[in-house]
C-alpha cells in the first residue's frame, strides 16, 4: 500500500497540474470505487472547481469551490493519473474525470480504493477526522506521539501501524524507522524508554524525507506518481524486503519474522534495544 511518502508524491502532482481546474464531465466505471457516497459524482462533480489539495497521512483530497472536498485514498494499487484526453487504456479504470483538456483518470487494479465528496471544516474532511496527525504536519506532537505510544502493550511494529495514533507510516518506513533507531520490531511498546520511542518517529520522518526525494517506494507498477513514473528509494531500503542481505551497519544477514501477522524485517545483531 502506498504510505506517506508516495502519497505525498501523488498529492504534489495533482496539486501541480489539476488546481484552477474545473471538472466537465466525470464518468463512473465501477461502483465500489465511490462506495461511501450518497450521491452520484457524475452528477455531482461537474461544474465545480478545484481549489486545492490536501494530505493527511494515507489520505488525499481535492478541496472544491462549493467548500466540500473529494478524498481519495489509494489503498492496495490505486493511481491517479492526469495527462490527454485518451492518454490512458488501462482495463483498470474505476473513474475517469475531464477537466478541460486534461483527463484524470483513477486506475485501481484490486478495487479497494475510493473517491468520496465529503464535508470539509478547514483542516480536514470528514471521513479523515478520525486519522492522527502524521510525522509531517507542522502540528504533530513528537513528544506527545511517543507518550502515547508507550502506554500500548503491542509489539511497536503494531503501534507503528496504527493510524489513529500517528498516521502515514506503513510497513516499509516502520521497518527502516526501526532499523535506524536500532529497536526490535516485536519490543513490547510499554516498555519503550520516552527516548527510544522519541527516536523512533525522528527516523521515521527521516526516511519518509528521503524516500519522497527519491518519488517513494516503488516496487511494480501498482505504485506510480501522476504521470506514471515510478519512485527509485527501493534502492536505498536498509531493512524491507533486504532478508538475507548483510546489514548496512554490521553485516550480519537482515532477517525476516512475521509480528502481529505483518512480516517485518531486522537485523538480529545491531538492533539491541
Amino acid at each position: 500500500m502506498p504510505e506517506l511518502p508516495e502519497v505525498e508524491v501523488v498529492r504534489r502532482g495533482l496539486e501541480t497540474h489539476l488546481v484552477g481546474r474545473t471538472f466537465d464531465t466525470v464518468d463512473v466505471l465501477h461502483p465500489r470505487a465511490v462506495r461511501g457516497n450518497t450521491e452520484d459524482l457524475a452528477q455531482l462533480l461537474p461544474g465545480k472547481r478545484i481549489t486545492g489539495t490536501g494530505r493527511r497521512g494515507k489520505y488525499l483530497w481535492l478541496t472544491l469551490d462549493d467548500g466540500a472536498a473529494l478524498v481519495v485514498h489509494l489503498r492496495m494499487s490505486g493511481q491517479m493519473l492526469v495527462g490527454p484526453p485518451g492518454g490512458v487504456q488501462s482495463p483498470h479504470v474505476r473513474i475517469r474525470a475531464l477537466l478541460g483538456e486534461v483527463q484524470l483518470d483513477f486506475v485501481d487494479q484490486r478495487t479497494f480504493g475510493m473517491w468520496q465528496y465529503a464535508p470539509f471544516d478547514g483542516e480536514v474532511p470528514a471521513p479523515v477526522a478520525h486519522i492522527a496527525r502524521d510525522p509531517f504536519d507542522p502540528h504533530f506532537d513528537l513528544t506527545a506521539t511517543a507518550r502515547v505510544m508507550r502506554t500500548r502493550r503491542s509489539a511497536l511494529k503494531t503501534v507503528l501501524l496504527n493510524q489513529e495514533l500517528v498516521s502515514g507510516i506503513g510497513s516499509i518506513y516502520a521497518d527502516e524507522a526501526m532499523w535506524a533507531a536500532r529497536v526490535k520490531p516485536w519490543r513490547t511498546a510499554r516498555a519503550l524508554r520516552q527516548r527510544d520511542a522519541v527516536s523512533v518517529l525522528v527516523h521515521a520522518r527521516a526516511v519518509m524525507e528521503r524516500a519522497l526525494a527519491e518519488g517513494g517506494t516503488s516496487f511494480d507498477s501498482l505504485y506510480v506518481n501522476v504521470n506514471g513514473a515510478s519512485g527509485y528509494f527501493s534502492r536505498s531500503l536498509n531493512a524491507y524486503g533486504q532478508a538475507g542481505t548483510p546489514c548496512a551497519r554490521c553485516g550480519t544477514e537482515i532477517a525476516k519474522r512475521v509480528v502481529g501477522g505483518r512480516s517485518c524485517y531486522f537485523c538480529p545483531v545491531c538492533q539491541v534495544l
